[in-house]
Parts: C-alpha cells; sequence; structure tokens
C-alpha cells in the first residue's frame, strides 16, 4: 500500500506547479557529489527558458520548490517586459555556496541542464559567480554568462545593477520630479555582487547610503570602499529614507515591513520582494509608497545574457538596452495611475499582453 504522506506530497507538488502553470519541474539528484538541484520551466512560448542558476542553504526542500517555482515565473515575466525572446525558467542547488560546492557537483548539474537538450539555459544568480559557470559550461552548450576569456559576456551582474540604478532614477523622477538621487536617503539590504555595483552607483551620485547584510565580511569590505552606514539585517526597516532597496532573497515586502518602513519608493534587485503579489502591491499604493516591479528594474542581467545567447554580444547594446528601463519603468507608472491599479499589476499586465501575442502568432503561422 501507498504511503498516504508520499501521495499527499504529490499532490501538493502537482497542485503548486498547476497554480503557477509551470510546463516542466526537474528534480536532479546524484549520490556521488550530493548533488540536490531543481530545474523549474515556467513558459517557453517566446523562446526556450532561460534563468539563473541560485545555491542556498535551504532550511527545507519544500522551501527550495517554492522558491524556485516563484523564481522561474518571474523570470517569464522580466524576459516577456524587457522585450527578449526568451522564456522563463531558474534553477537551485540546495546547499551552502561557501562551502559546498565544488567542481565536480557543478559539472554534475551541467549534465542535468544538458539532458534538457536546449529547453532550459542556466547562467549565474545567488551564490554562483563566473568560475562556477565555467565549470557547468564544461558539460553542456546550454549555459550563458560565461566569462569573457570563454566568448561570454561575463559578471551579469553590473548589468543588474545599472538597470536598478535606471528604474530607481524614474521612480525618484516620479515622486520627486527630478530623477537625480544627490541627497537622497538610501537602505541597501544585501550587499553582494549586485547590491555593491549598486553602492557603487549611488555613491557617484551622491546619495546617503544604509547598507546591512547576513555576512560581516561583506559589510567590512563595502564600508571599506563606500562612504555608507551599516546597520544590522533587522534595523533596515526602521529607518527614515526616501528609498528601500532590496536586493538580497525575496518576500521582504509582507506585513511586517510594510507597517515599519518610512520609505516613498522601493526599488530594489531581489526577486520576487512581495510576499504576496496583488495583496502586497495594493499595500504598497494605500501606503503611498511607489513601488518599482523587481522583474523589470533587474532585468539588465539577463539583457546581458541576451546578447550572448543570440551570439551578437555587444557591450555598448547592452548597456543601451538596459538604460530603456528608465523609460520602460516611467511608462509602467503612468500605465498604473491611468489605470488605476498597482503597478506590480501594470507590469504583469504588459508582459503577459506580449505573451499572448506572440503566442497567437506562432499558432497561426
Amino acid at each position: 500500500m501507498e504511503n498516504t504522506l508520499d501521495i499527499l506530497n504529490e499532490v501538493s507538488i502537482f497542485e503548486q506547479l498547476a497554480e503557477k502553470e509551470h510546463e516542466q519541474v526537474v528534480f536532479c539528484y546524484d549520490k556521488h557529489t550530493g548533488l540536490k538541484a531543481i530545474i523549474a520551466i515556467h513558459n517557453t512560448v517566446l523562446g526556450p527558458a532561460a534563468g539563473g542558476l541560485r545555491m542556498w542553504n535551504y532550511a527545507t526542500e519544500a522551501q527550495a520548490l517554492q522558491d524556485v517555482l516563484r523564481l522561474s515565473r518571474g523570470m517569464t515575466l522580466k524576459n516577456a517586459i524587457a522585450g527578449l525572446n526568451l522564456g522563463g525558467g531558474k534553477a537551485v542547488i540546495i546547499g551552502d555556496a561557501r562551502k559546498d560546492k565544488s567542481e565536480v557537483l557543478l559539472r554534475t548539474f551541467g549534465k542535468f541542464v544538458k539532458n534538457l537538450n536546449g529547453k532550459y539555459i542556466t547562467a549565474e544568480d545567488v551564490g554562483i559567480n563566473t568560475k562556477d559557470i565555467e565549470y557547468v559550461a564544461m558539460e553542456t552548450q546550454y549555459v550563458s554568462g560565461k566569462p569573457e576569456s570563454m566568448g561570454g559576456g561575463g559578471d551579469p551582474s553590473p548589468f543588474t545593477a545599472f538597470g536598478v540604478f535606471m528604474g530607481m532614477k524614474a521612480a525618484v523622477k516620479t515622486v520627486f520630479g527630478k530623477d537625480s538621487l544627490t541627497g537622497k536617503k538610501v537602505a541597501v539590504q544585501g550587499v553582494g555582487h549586485v547590491g555593491e555595483h549598486l553602492v557603487k552607483h549611488l555613491h557617484e551620485e551622491g546619495a546617503t547610503i544604509f547598507v546591512t547584510d547576513i555576512y560581516e565580511d561583506r559589510l567590512k569590505e563595502i564600508s571599506q570602499k563606500y562612504k555608507v552606514k551599516v546597520v544590522s539585517p533587522d534595523e533596515i526597516y526602521d529607518l527614515d529614507v526616501d528609498i528601500y532597496a532590496p536586493c538580497a532573497l525575496g518576500a521582504t515586502i509582507n506585513d511586517n515591513t510594510l507597517n515599519r518602513l518610512k520609505c516613498s519608493i522601493i526599488a530594489g534587485a531581489a526577486n520576487n520582494q512581495l510576499k504576496e503579489e496583488k495583496y502586497h502591491a495594493d499595500l504598497c499604493r494605500e501606503k503611498g509608497i511607489l513601488y518599482a516591479p523587481d522583474f523589470l528594474i533587474n532585468s539588465g542581467g539577463i539583457i546581458n545574457v541576451y546578447y550572448e545567447i543570440i551570439q551578437n554580444y555587444n557591450r555598448k547594446k547592452v548597456l543601451e538596452h538596459t538604460e530603456r528601463i528608465y523609460d520602460y519603468t516611467l511608462n509602467l507608472f503612468k500605465k498604473a495611475q491611468a489605470e488605476n491599479i498597482n503597478t506590480h499589476e501594470a507590469a504583469v499586465q504588459i508582459a503577459l499582453k506580449r505573451i499572448n501575442d506572440i503566442g497567437r502568432m506562432k499558432m497561426n503561422n
């Protein structure tokens, strides 16, 4: 007789896939390396599913699954709204990126990607760097974000940060009438690869910067490089600032934080910032906080990856495309205001319209 708990877990997994309309989810396990990974392919209407590989020490496998499902759906929306001919996918490896990474583990993951025959293209995300991508690329051609020495575009995080900076400037223009960040107070939560590049842009424009991170060595390094004030991870929500920039993990915009935040703008690099999308986007609007949808303003990294994927890599083109995030974001805010809807809903509508239009066109061919 089948174990009742196993049946319930199976139903629960498929209910999650149905809710977010995923096409395919692959569970990857290798006894020798200890690899536990999940690849989620959400939608391939616009092209092969593309999205980064994240390595994180999830408390449970259920949390890892929930994260990869949310992230892959976010990639579908991100690629669509950025005008890229890519679908949405994501992968996660369960483990501590500072302790558990190895060449053989990453190459083993690459073999799983290869088995998907191009339906999913991987790249860097949290916990993964260009050296790691080199290892993955030893086993599969379906990888991007490769170092420049291998003909790739290198680390996409500077472009992610630049896009967030452009989106932030559009938000400041909308709220304050001018897009200058000089003198604006910004709280940056998370100073990894993307967070540091964003801090650099803010520092160069003369913003007052507060930073926090779970890693003390990162905080020390950033505070030595830039003029910033270091605060504790919990204190970041209580600061009297103009902009809250979440650049770590998702779901930091929730009931608890929205009761504490004193900012006028939320604009950051983290994916899936809203714990409950519609509810918390509406709550931001009610509280008079302008939310810059994460999957729009953090699309600079995948834009960089895209030009590598189509084998037409040109840094100038990437920067020009990423800079257009400023105009995309301004137009999004105007749409949300004109239609009296929250900014997240407006962004989803734009992305889904492109997916549906292209899907119908393909069906009629």
